[in-house]
């Protein structure tokens, strides 16, 4: 959390942290006074800098990604958007003392896990062979890894049965992952034309299917109970996907909008099936879906209604009629107006986009979020 204040905030957060140590490790159990904890998992969508650590094609610490991030004064902290993430919004909504560090930071320890931890990756996917084409990336098995190196922390900070009770009730996994498993994998130009032969759509999404299934097991078995699962977006709407395909400005490109739409169908299905409906639950364990594709789809059919004057051209980018080929960096044009903007750049959302998009999670009805609303789930 160091890069995102000045030493009187790093101050500020340590003090926090060690109020929060005192009630979790003190004689009185965790209550609804102690801080809630967000445990991040995903790629890029919700990285908060994890890749500024990695030797990788994928990253964001340059400007002028971070414009509109007030905690860092506007400078790069390895977020790809301009200000905030949804992670990092809906950890605010809750109430989180301060926004979940990078697991790969080297002051995410002590206190500072009581915040939750970041371990998502830009590039990553639920399957390991995901984004190679970035070079390096932390996927969804080792990002889980990391999780079980935490566990242990927090027995040693909190003793293990109120670290049990610490993740049990104050503890909210978000899992936010699978766009690039299609992006950056099954409908890569040419590096995906071996796999989309050998491959039919319907079971590349098994096998995306089966290795998240694992995951989430694995989590429930390291003591995750409370968890939101974000859907696959519209990847065909995206201003990369546009530009790419040369669609019209009120058009998407239909294949990568029905391979998400079909893997949600999936997704959807295998968290009623954890959550206990019809059996083969996992004991204890809140699975909740958080519908994105259709709260994006939702944004960008009704962009002027929410205040945006395009849901097409990328802010940041350049490389076409969307500016959607070339990543954000210090070459790229960047708008004048970001409030205006549905995409930050090719790929990911403004931060006035994630808050829109975390309201509707934290706080929404069913359409959007079930089988309850995450602010429901956070004060199970």
């Amino acid at each position: 959390m160091g890069r995102m204040g000045s030493a009187v905030a790093v101050a500020v957060v340590a003090v926090l942290c060690a109020a929060a140590v005192v009630r979790v490790r003190g004689e009185d159990t965790v209550d609804e006074d102690t801080p809630g904890a967000s445990f991040i998992f995903g790629d890029s969508l919700v990285d908060a800098g994890n890749n500024n650590y990695l030797s990788t094609l994928s990253k964001a610490d340059m400007n002028p990604n971070g414009i509109d991030f007030a905690a860092s004064g506007g400078t790069p902290t390895g977020r790809f958007t301009n200000g905030r993430t949804i992670a990092d919004i809906i950890g605010e909504m809750l109430g989180q003392a301060d926004y979940s560090p990078p697991f790969l930071a080297p002051n995410t320890t002590g206190g500072a896990l009581l915040n939750g931890v970041n371990y998502a990756s830009g590039g990553a996917g639920i399957l390991n062979g995901t984004g190679r084409v970035f070079v390096n990336r932390i996927g969804m098995d080792v990002q889980v890894d990391y999780f079980n190196i935490t566990r242990r922390e927090l027995d040693g900070l909190l003793g293990k049965e109120k670290a049990r009770e610490f993740i049990h009730r104050k503890a909210i996994f978000s899992i936010t992952v699978g766009s690039n498993d299609f992006l950056n994998n099954y409908l890569m130009p040419v590096l995906s034309a071996g796999t989309r032969v050998a491959e039919s759509p319907d079971g590349f999404i098994d096998d995306l299917i089966i290795h998240l299934r694992e995951q989430l097991t694995r989590l429930h078995a390291l003591g995750a109970r409370k968890f939101v699962v974000a859907n696959v977006g519209p990847l065909g709407c995206i201003p990369y996907q546009k530009t790419l395909n040369r669609v019209k400005d009120d058009e998407c490109v239909k294949l990568p909008n029905t391979l998400a739409a079909q893997y949600n169908g999936r997704l959807r299905d295998l968290l009623i099936e954890l959550n206990g409906n019809g059996g083969g639950g996992l004991p204890g364990g809140r699975f909740l879906l958080a519908n994105v594709y259709d709260l994006v789809m939702e944004l960008i059919a009704n962009h002027r209604k929410y205040g945006f004057s395009t849901a097409s051209v990328a802010c940041c980018g350049n490389g076409g009629r969307y500016a959607g080929i070339v990543p954000c960096g210090p070459t790229s044009s960047m708008c004048d107006d970001r409030e205006n903007h549905v995409f930050w750049d090719p790929y990911h959302p403004s931060e006035k986009a994630n808050v829109l998009l975390a309201k509707y999670i934290v706080d929404g009805d069913s359409k959007y979020i079930s089988p309850m609303n995450l602010r429901k789930l956070f004060k199970l």
